[in-house]
């Protein structure tokens, strides 16, 4: 059965958003307000309204592309049109294609994360040490056997503290996970916020650097 909902935009080429080529469609709306995010069109626009066989069909001309790789759904965030969601994994992994969701791991339903073949949850550290709302998301998922891969935008002066990543060693020691992917904070989504007419909160932050992923990763390594 086909339902309704809203998407900013389509993008076929990634290699970053799950395994191999992707498509990755990115849903409108999201249930936080990070003050890094990368898609803040995503959070104050309402979207595109779309069935999701025409979706469907829309990816599926791209089959020959990601055939090896799949589809990835991100946004925003994914889970918060929950129908939608359903009906597009539905039609998506009737017609074999590897489905991905990316997703900040605070909505721990069940049913949306049986609907994934893999799932990228993004710990969001940067304001806070207290991550026990992740906790619910990744024992389902544990639950379900489910292929999960955490990331974390590292953040220079934000969340690359000792205390910080000792926080987030704990997180993954209770889950029983080893690894997670630290992204260096960029300001490539700083034209988005003053073409929203918004204030960008880390302007004044310096990006991320290799070097700052790499003493991350020591510090957590050594924590785990």
């Amino acid at each position: 059965m086909s339902e309704y909902g809203y998407i900013d935009s389509l993008y076929c080429g990634s290699g970053v958003d799950g395994k191999g080529l992707r498509c990755v469609v990115f849903f409108s709306g999201c249930n936080l307000r990070c003050p890094f995010c990368h898609n803040p069109e995503t959070l104050y626009k309402q979207g595109k309204k779309i069935s999701s066989d025409k979706l469907t069909l829309d990816l599926m001309r791209y089959k020959g592309y990601f055939r090896r790789g799949g589809v990835t759904l991100s946004g925003g965030e994914p889970f918060l049109q929950k129908n939608f969601f359903l009906a597009l994994s539905v039609s998506l992994r009737e017609r074999g294609v590897h489905l991905c969701a990316e997703t900040n791991g605070h909505i721990a339903d069940g049913e949306l994360i049986s609907a994934c073949d893999a799932i990228i949850c993004d710990v969001k550290n940067q304001e806070s040490d207290d991550l026990s709302v992740y906790s619910a998301f990744l024992s389902e998922c544990k639950r379900q056997n489910k292929e999960v891969s955490l990331t974390c935008v590292l953040v220079p002066g934000k969340n690359d503290s000792e205390q910080k990543l000792s926080s987030l060693a704990a997180l993954m020691r209770e889950q029983g996970i080893s690894k997670i992917k630290f992204l260096p904070f960029r300001k490539l989504c700083e034209q988005k916020y003053q073409e929203l007419s918004l204030p960008f909160p880390y302007a004044a932050l310096r990006e991320g650097e290799s070097k700052d992923i790499q003493r991350a990763e020591r510090i957590l390594t050594s924590k785990l």
